[in-house]
């Protein structure tokens, strides 16, 4: 909280993916519990990510239930046109004092902000996936942000137990600019040298210290978002990830990617 700010943030997810579930998941178990609001597009949906969080938050299919937040933090695919038709929605719905952030990895901040017809109340709060296990957030603002709306957004951060990290509005902030290089670049090196996913993903966590190789990363982060972030930060996309997406191996989510996750 900040001065301006006397009472808690009553927070809004609008979303129902493992990104907004997460994040509500961490928001109910932060000391003081954090009030949360849940939107799913689908009764189906809205099911799912019930059962995902497993209590502490509302769960709804009526945006208008967002309406109360102070804080609503949009979460759904990372699509220009799909992110900004929401952000209008939520721009016209919310009071006059309420935040919009967010969840982009790789989008233009000032562009939603615009979309969000609140660009001073606006931010991006690029939360990483699990949500509960990873403590960096990446924010960004776009100019025209307000010191108090930057103020509530660290704020938030902090009650949710994360460290937030300003970043300039700059495709792929910091984390996904330098990451997707990188493992792109692993599967090149699979290709051409006729490695396994395995022998690359082992040479890397033994060699290296990273808690999980370069192409198992790709298959949990979705190599289907993988090629949309690529592209957003002008990064060549290998053809086998094109490949793997066209064929419907989309990683973990699909159940099959680098790896086949059938028995997993």
């Amino acid at each position: 909280m900040t001065p301006e700010q006397s009472t808690p943030e009553r927070l809004g997810i609008a979303g129902s993916g493992a990104i907004a579930c997460g994040l509500a998941r961490v928001a109910v178990a932060s000391e003081p519990g954090v009030e949360t609001v849940v939107w799913a597009r689908s009764d189906a949906s809205a099911e799912r990510a019930g059962a995902r969080i497993e209590g502490g938050a509302t769960v709804t299919t009526n945006l208008e239930d967002l309406a109360g937040c102070t804080v609503v933090v949009e979460a759904v695919a990372e699509d220009t046109a799909i992110k900004s038709d929401l952000l209008a929605r939520l721009g016209g719905l919310l009071g006059e004092d309420a935040l919009i952030a967010s969840t982009t990895s790789s989008l233009s901040v000032a562009e939603l902000a615009a979309a969000s017809g609140r660009p001073d109340r606006f931010g991006a709060l690029h939360v990483f996936n699990p949500v509960e296990k990873m403590a960096l957030v990446e924010l960004a603002f776009p100019d025209a942000a307000s010191e108090s709306a930057r103020a509530r957004l660290v704020a938030l951060c902090e009650v949710l137990g994360k460290t937030a990290v300003e970043v300039a509005d700059s495709p792929g902030f910091v984390v996904n600019r330098l990451l997707f290089p990188y493992l792109f670049d692993a599967v090149r090196l699979k290709d051409s040298q006729g490695l396994s996913a395995e022998a690359v993903d082992t040479c890397m966590k033994l060699g290296a210290g990273h808690p999980m190789g370069p192409l198992a990363l790709l298959d949990f982060v979705g190599l289907d978002v993988s090629v949309a972030i690529g592209e957003s930060i002008e990064v060549e996309v290998p053809e086998t990830v094109r490949e793997l997406v066209a064929a419907g191996r989309l990683g973990r989510k699909a159940g099959a990617g680098f790896y086949d996750y059938s028995d997993r």
